[in-house]
């Protein structure tokens, strides 16, 4: 079959935080894209023939010194013959993109007199591809402090602001756009259209990328990896992991081996639920290794938040290695995992214009002795394309639509020190929670992530004729479209005086519970 990558759309990454999000944006409307370092090499950013570019916002200044600019091979390609591969494929600059590429091409950037912050009104002033069918008028969102003072020759000026001359620039015979605003966001309401455009009238781009194609070619492409030989897959009982087993089983069958550690850290029922849907129903040959003794111990006493947080991950090396060895001796030859595409983005940036947020690798940190070859069938996807081919692979919307769970699990959510009996108190909390907020339809459509958190904090209460003096759980459900951002959710009182009075009359060692308020930013959206 045909790959549905090919014929997408390439995106330099010049450090935006929105980056990801021009990625998704592109991928909701069919079409394939992918994220490079501003500085990657023409092969690299060329492998699967794009039809078009998008160069990303960033937080530089074009002029200062060290700033990133488009690579040369681009500058080089624009001015090529027909020959040349990157030869007539249209490129948009977004934000800092339209900056670097009119300073690539001869035009003129300054600060501005009055800069852009927030939401803006935009001019259109002359018919072109990239604005066909909107209003004269458009709301946008800016942000930025310099402007082009002068568009490159061949270009011109395409819309105005309050504060930029060439809001949005073009040089329509070449395929070459740049705009001041960011199409990507919410805050711009005709953002996706001006996109749409670009893609499908300037790129000519072909709507193929959907769960059922990526299914059909990563099927075939997992099979050409690893033939006939056996793969080990860690299996935690998140989205990702379980949807990277639903694929590869459907890939190779009895080949795959999934390890499943039970750290005694997950949520009320998980453990018996990735045994039963996995093991039982799904027929895969599944190793539940229990190590809760094993944490618990290891764990006492220990308050510090990062040193739990290196310790359970040293203890999971451990444990997971011992499998794997095991698994080794027995011809067992790759290693599946399901990394998904923004841990593959965040890790690689290496430019310096890049914001690094983390370094991930799900299994990271096994021995030497191991030589396991890799898997990662999902690194393709963002997590809303992950779910989207879980239920086309016919997991159940309970794996599917499993809330966000940090690696560590509730150590994180545990404050202060980890004992059963107050992972108890918080597992209870926490699933009183969560079944309220489904009863009432909330778990999805009004709450991107929501938990249960136990503090390590005793307040006086009454209950009946006696005087109580016992813990505090803290309730928390954001709103997120993409996790990097986040708001408190409004959830109605009625259901939080319900959830709090049968927290305190059931759950053991609870006397209060309070709602957390906080948006991210200032706060985040874990405690710990």
């Amino acid at each position: 079959m045909t790959d549905p990558r090919h014929g997408g759309i390439a995106i330099l990454d010049f450090g935006s935080q929105y980056t990801q999000l021009i990625a998704r944006r592109v991928r909701e409307q069919g079409v394939y894209a992918e994220v490079f370092p501003h500085d990657a090499d023409e092969a690299t950013v060329l492998r699967h023939a794009p039809r078009g570019i998008i160069l990303s916002g960033g937080p530089n200044s074009i002029y200062e010194d060290g700033a990133p600019q488009i690579p040369e091979w681009w500058r080089r390609g624009v001015h090529s013959p027909a020959a040349d591969a990157i030869k007539g494929v249209p490129t948009l600059g977004i934000c800092y993109g339209m900056q670097a590429l009119t300073h690539a091409l001869g035009g003129v950037v300054a600060p501005s007199q009055e800069r852009e912050y927030g939401q803006a009104e935009l001019h259109r002033v002359a018919a072109n591809p990239l604005l066909d069918g909107l209003d004269e008028r458009l709301t946008v969102w800016m942000s930025h402090g310099d402007r082009i003072e002068q568009p490159p020759p061949g270009f011109v000026g395409l819309a105005t602001s309050g504060s930029s001359p060439y809001a949005a620039m073009g040089d329509v015979a070449r395929g070459l756009y740049g705009v001041q605003f960011h199409p990507e966001v919410v805050h711009t309401p005709r953002g996706a259209d001006i996109l749409r455009n670009f893609l499908f009238h300037i790129c000519g781009c072909i709507a193929a990328w959907s769960p059922v194609a990526f299914i059909e070619d990563a099927v075939e492409a997992i099979r050409a990896r690893v033939g006939g030989e056996r793969v080990m897959l860690a299996l935690s009982g998140g989205v990702d992991s379980a949807v990277a087993g639903a694929l590869l089983q459907r890939a190779i069958g009895d080949q795959l081996v999934s390890v499943f550690v039970n750290t005694g850290l997950l949520r009320k029922g998980e453990p018996e639920a990735v045994v039963r849907v996995f093991r039982e129903e799904r027929g895969m040959t599944l190793r539940a290794v229990d190590s809760t003794e094993l944490y618990l111990d290891a764990l006492r006493g220990v308050t510090e938040p990062e040193a739990k947080r290196k310790l359970i991950g040293k203890l999971f090396i451990d444990v997971f290695s011992a499998e794997a060895r095991a698994l080794e001796a027995q011809g067992v030859r790759f290693l599946a995992q399901g990394t998904i595409y923004p841990d593959v983005i965040e890790s690689a940036r290496s430019s310096k214009s890049s914001r690094v947020i983390k370094s991930h690798h799900n299994v990271g940190g096994l021995p030497e002795d191991l030589h396991f070859a890799l898997v990662e069938p999902l690194r393709d996807l963002f997590k809303d394309e992950v779910r989207k081919v879980g239920e086309a692979l016919g997991l159940p919307e309970s794996i599917v639509w499993r809330q966000p769970f940090p690696g560590p699990g509730l150590a994180v959510r545990c404050l202060g020190e980890i004992t059963w009996e107050r992972l108890s108190t918080l597992r209870d909390a926490d699933a009183i929670f969560l079944e309220e907020l489904e009863r009432e339809g909330l778990l999805r459509s009004e709450t991107a992530q929501c938990f249960a958190v136990l503090l390590p904090v005793k307040s006086v209460g009454v209950m009946g004729d006696n005087r109580t003096y016992e813990e505090v759980i803290a309730l928390r459900a954001v709103q997120t479209d993409d996790f990097m951002t986040a708001d408190w959710a409004r959830l109605p009182y009625a259901l939080l005086a319900r959830v709090s009075s049968r927290i305190v009359n059931e759950v053991k060692g609870v006397n209060r519970v309070v709602y957390d308020v906080t948006s991210k930013p200032p706060g985040t959206i874990e405690w710990e």
